[in-house]
């Protein structure tokens, strides 16, 4: 495993080993957990010098899931994402720091239209050389949002108190990418 700071050059998120995860609480009494699973990223700069890393990430929206067809069909309506008029979710980074082994990214987070600036930590999970000859890094980041946030604020409020679904979202992000 390599140091953070060695990591330089140009990465491509290889999304068939990547997730763009999350995490929502139902009924107050559960959590529903989905991803994305049409997505692409990628990544530049050189770890010694932080200022120099950007990273851009684009989601499709209508790849949406959490293995219920019924609640996709219902999120990718009006009331939550709206597909059809916000086809992309994305994340364009703006500063990075590095702190020992987390890359801690800066950036625009847009859902729905609406843009918000978010800090998500990255730990490092390390370089390697796959048996196919690519150079591939790892990283693992989290972060709660607040989807009230991004206009997503429909709800619904149960009969024993609370709501149908939190407004705080964890999404998780795993991130395997590899070196141009």
């Amino acid at each position: 495993m390599s140091d953070l700071s060695t990591i330089n050059g140009t990465y491509d998120i290889d999304a068939s080993h990547s997730r763009l995860g999350f995490v929502v609480r139902h009924a107050m009494v559960t959590k529903v957990r989905g991803s994305f699973s049409d997505f692409t990223g990628e990544a530049s700069g050189d770890a010694s010098d932080p200022s120099s890393i950007k990273v851009n990430v684009t989601a499709q929206a209508d790849s949406f899931t959490t293995g219920n067809e019924d609640r996709d069909k219902h999120v990718k309506s009006g009331d939550f994402l709206d597909v059809e008029s916000n086809p992309t979710l994305t994340f364009t980074s703006t500063s990075a720091e590095i702190k020992g082994n987390t890359l801690e990214l800066t950036g625009d987070l847009t859902i729905k239209g609406t843009t918000q600036s978010v800090t998500i930590p990255f730990e490092f999970g390390g370089e390697a050389k796959d048996p196919f000859g690519n150079v591939r890094v790892g990283f693992e980041g989290d972060i709660t949002i607040s989807r009230k946030d991004f206009g997503l604020s429909w709800n619904a409020a149960l009969e024993t108190g609370g709501v149908l679904i939190s407004d705080a979202v964890a999404l998780e992000l795993e991130i395997s990418a590899i070196k141009k």
